[in-house]
């Protein structure tokens, strides 16, 4: 690591290899790799106080992953999958922020890290092949590589609503919960119905002194199956580590299942009810799409069949009749497949109540609470927007990020954001991604292990044959989109409206996000282009030098 100074501009450049922005799950890895174990001078710039990425900032009551404890962990280090152990099925998110100090701390990464600092321009100089990475802290850093893993869920999206600065109750994004707040016998909004919805009206629905739903479209939802685990299937599961690891990162979605390969369409009605009420008692939203049967996401016929089904178990759970049409979604089960530890039932309770907002839309908020169309005052001490995030290239545009020719990322992402592999975008040399625009929609944890071992193999690669600058070739770039596209389109998600298409954004234009192939498919894919030597690359070598 070196530091030069300019006299004209009185500032401090430190020169270093990379640059990690981001201490999430993919961060910590990505320093890990560079520092540990590839020798390489790295800095790590997270906004946070500390590390965790998403689980530092959604602190909010009944926060939960929705991946079980075993398989929601890295993979890359077998002392410490035998060391881990944990309580239940499911992590909460304190768990899972201490899971993550813990690796940091394994492995010796804070001191790369700088914290509670933002990064907040790149730009690449094409004469000197480096990047120069901006703070809002006025450090500045020129690296070779930058690697981004700045979140997929991390950009936060506040809607706009008339009157939202006059309120004189507690404003909260559930995408930054304060610690320490104590919402007990309070009277709390929530306006949002997504995985983060479910979770937080579930949660404080058993403190507050009355809740308020507010929802414009009601989503399916299964049961989560959190449950206490036995030390004795906690040391199973660590014998069979090996095998565990094999099927989760040759699956499709990666949660540690064996995915059906047999078609509803192929079974009568009664089996199908069979196998979608044993999945049901089971628990977990991903297993319920994808552990079923293996046309849900593709058959329109299939998909509504399991659509019914859950259906059919809200009008069993919700015992006012009215409220549970206000929670009951229609349509294709075509969202990013939730679960959730009681949310129905939630309902059931008399100081919880639902308001459907495409039947009375939000008017405005006032001082005292949220107006609806109908002019009911629905008084409140708290609002909480449980409304998601500004998914996958959000983080991306806030930031001053320019190429080669000074090519601004908005500009390169005008119509939507490409990328080769969701790793790499041409025009934008030596600048990677973890879970960029088109990476697989899976449990992240192994797709981010696999992103992260294949950016640093390929600046390996990259060092050890004198690369100076390498960034995908525009065609590869286009056949990648045109792949992911091709497969979006012949599944349901492509059929409604959702985040993972980007429509949750006003003024966003909807646009494919995400490979829905599958990781192992996925990880074949890398395979070959690492093979061929990376030949789906532009690359540039350094000069030679002339010996006298």
């Amino acid at each position: 690591m070196i530091e030069t100074h300019s006299e004209a501009a009185e500032t401090t450049v430190t020169e270093i290899d990379a640059v990690v922005i981001g201490a999430g799950f993919g961060g910590i890895y990505a320093v890990h790799r560079l520092a540990n174990e590839m020798n390489m001078s790295v800095i790590g710039i997270e906004k946070a106080g500390g590390p965790g990425g998403t689980w530092y900032w959604n602190r909010y009551p009944g926060a939960l992953s929705d991946t079980e404890s075993f398989v929601y962990r890295f993979s890359f280090d077998k002392d410490l999958l035998q060391e881990d152990t944990w309580d239940e099925s499911y992590l909460t998110q304190p768990e899972i922020l201490e899971y993550l100090n813990r690796v940091v701390d394994r492995y010796d990464l804070r001191r790369h890290f700088t914290f509670g600092v933002e990064a907040t321009s790149a730009v690449f100089d094409e004469n000197t092949s480096r990047w120069t990475v901006t703070t809002d802290s006025g450090a500045v850093y020129r690296a070779k590589y930058i690697v981004n893993a700045v979140g997929l869920l991390s950009k936060i999206n506040t809607p706009d609503i008339p009157g939202v600065d006059d309120f004189d109750g507690e404003l909260l994004h559930t995408g930054a919960w304060p610690e320490g707040i104590d919402l007990s016998q309070k009277r709390v909004g929530v306006i949002g119905s997504g995985s983060t919805g479910t979770q937080v009206v579930t949660a404080l629905g058993k403190v507050a002194s009355h809740l308020t739903h507010f929802i414009r479209t009601p989503q399916y939802s299964v049961p989560v199956g959190k449950r206490p685990v036995s030390d004795a299937e906690i040391a199973e599961t660590k014998r069979n580590f090996d095998a565990i690891w094999d099927q989760v990162y040759s699956s499709n979605v990666a949660f540690g299942f064996e995915e059906s390969t047999t078609p509803a369409s192929s079974v009568s009605e009664e089996e199908q009810r069979r196998v979608f009420q044993s999945a049901w008692e089971r628990g977990n939203g991903f297993h319920f799409m994808f552990g079923t049967f293996s046309d849900l996401a593709v058959d329109e016929e299939s998909n509504e069949a399991a659509a019914a089904f859950i259906r059919s178990k809200i009008a069993e759970t919700v015992t006012d009749p009215e409220t549970a049409r206000k929670l009951t979604p229609q349509g294709l089960y075509a969202r990013r497949p939730l679960c959730d530890d009681g949310f129905y039932q939630t309902f059931n309770q008399d100081n919880v109540d639902v308001v459907a907002l495409r039947e009375t839309p939000i008017s405005k908020i006032t001082a005292d609470g949220i107006v609806t169309d109908d002019g009911t005052l629905h008084e409140l001490d708290v609002i909480v927007f449980a409304t998601g995030f500004d998914a996958v290239d959000g983080n991306y545009r806030k930031m001053e990020i320019r190429g080669r020719g000074g090519k601004h990322i908005n500009d390169r992402w005008d119509g939507h954001p490409d990328s080769f592999l969701g790793i790499a975008s041409a025009e934008f040399p030596n600048w990677f991604m973890v879970l960029g625009p088109n990476g697989p929609f899976t449990n992240l944890v192994p797709s981010i292990q696999t992103q992260v071992e294949w950016i640093t193999d390929l600046i390996g690669y990259a060092e050890e044959h004198g690369i100076s600058s390498i960034e995908p070739k525009e065609e590869a770039v286009e056949e990648w989109t045109d792949t992911c596209t091709t497969i979006a389109n012949a599944t349901v998600f492509a059929k409604v409206d959702s985040w993972i298409f980007g429509a949750n954004i006003p003024g966003k234009k909807p646009s494919v996000l995400f490979y829905l192939g599958g990781l192992g498919n996925y990880r074949a894919k890398l395979d070959e282009v690492a093979k061929s030597g990376y030949s789906d690359f532009a690359i540039k070598y350094e000069p030679v030098s002339q010996s006298a």
